[in-house]
């Protein structure tokens, strides 16, 4: 039996991102309905000229030298095979500016939180 899951992903350390876009991965690849909500400091590192994923501890080190996919791959993967729905919120883009063709092309649509919220009615809600 699929689940529905739904991502909020806030913090936009590496390693908030890292988990997340694992949850969002193993989820999708197990046929679960995912989406993922990118808002505030977790949409920064998908907008071009904003930056990469600060590490928050020795761990955001690690990941980057151990092999481990990158979370960008991940939620790649997590749309391309498993259909999950990467959403940046509207909000977050029109507070930096950022133009449609600054965002990562990986994500859907900007979102507000309400459309957000109601599509994830029924869903189990992990936030990042």
């Amino acid at each position: 039996m699929s689940r529905k899951i739904s991502l909020v992903c806030v913090s936009g350390t590496h390693e908030k991102l890292q988990m997340a876009a694992m949850f969002a991965s193993v989820a999708a690849a197990s046929g679960d309905d995912v989406s993922v909500f990118l808002s505030m400091n977790a949409v920064l590192p998908f907008v071009k000229g904003r930056g990469e994923a600060p590490a928050e501890g020795p761990f955001g080190a690690l990941l980057g030298s151990k092999g481990v996919p990158p979370y960008r791959d991940l939620f790649q993967m997590a749309a391309e095979i498993g259909g999950a729905r990467i959403q940046p919120c509207s909000m977050a883009l029109d507070l930096i500016k950022a133009e449609a063709g600054d965002v990562d092309p990986m994500l859907g649509p900007p979102t507000g939180l309400t459309k957000f919220l109601s599509d994830a009615e029924g869903a189990q809600v992990f936030t990042f």
